[in-house]
């Protein structure tokens, strides 16, 4: 007999601490021996962990392993149920996604289409036009005109609605005075910066829809991958429970709470 096999079998000391550390070494060694393991120590553990806590592995009262199962079955039908909702609302998101892209395209060719006018008017215009009115008749022509000018782009889209009631004021850059070749030079101009104004603004709230609806696929795909996981420990615990007893005869018992939380 060697000398280490001797001193284990005289004291008990010795022994005790022997064993001890064989236990705590246990779950390394497991996990070297893991290739699967080494790539991801911490899961690996994890799963170790989880593999000695279930009941059947620690010699659990029978109803105590029913209450269990109970509990978890209970876990993993909530986690589904919150995981469905992740997934209406990913799918909710991914349209108003798709809902603010279309509006950057139309966006875009209104800007365009409004961009294609101002450049016909300005053609026009560079032959020169009488920079005021000359009576007072006359002014309240180019004032009719221009108002009517400002409400059809309004209506059109191409100008805010406050920009009716700027021109009927006469605040705001809009001038009657000037001849209907400058003034539609004016309300054509000021619909290409509203216009592109717009597009501007379509282009970031889709930026944001689209990470929106990122964020929200990634919530509900983790919810999924969750709920799968507590149905396989659901699974696990179930196929613990001895044939002869029943998880529902179990249900009503207060004990069921504490399982619970």
């Amino acid at each position: 007999m060697n000398v280490v096999a001797e001193m284990l079998l005289s004291s008990p000391a010795p022994a005790a601490i022997w064993a001890t550390l064989w236990i705590l070494t246990l779950p390394a060694v497991l996990v070297l021996a893991s290739p699967e393991a080494m790539r991801n120590p911490g899961e690996a553990l994890r799963s170790l962990g989880r593999y000695l806590r279930l009941p059947g592995c620690r010699g659990a009262h029978p109803r105590e392993t029913a209450l269990e199962s109970l509990a978890a079955t209970q876990f993993a039908e909530e986690v589904r149920v919150a995981a469905d909702r992740a997934e209406l609302a990913a799918e909710r998101w991914h349209e108003r996604w798709e809902a603010a892209t279309d509006e950057v395209t139309e966006a875009w060719q209104a800007w365009l289409d409004a961009d294609a006018r101002l450049r016909v008017r300005r053609s026009a215009a560079a032959f020169g036009t009488p920079w005021s009115a000359q009576t007072p008749t006359e002014y309240a022509a180019r004032e009719r005109f221009l108002h009517k000018a400002v409400r059809t782009a309004a209506g059109n889209g191409w100008l805010p609605a406050a920009a009716v009631a700027d021109a009927l004021a006469g605040r705001a850059g809009w001038d009657a005075r000037l001849h209907p070749l400058e003034q539609e030079l004016v309300v054509f101009r000021a619909a290409a910066g509203h216009l592109r104004d717009r597009y501007e603004r379509a282009v970031a709230a889709e930026v944001t829809a689209r990470h929106d609806a990122t964020l929200a696929r990634r919530t509900s795909d983790s919810l999924r991958q969750e709920s799968w996981i507590a149905a396989a420990r659901a699974a696990d615990l179930r196929r613990l429970v001895p044939a002869g007893l029943s998880i529902a005869s179990v249900a009503g018992e207060p004990a069921v709470a504490a399982a619970w939380h």
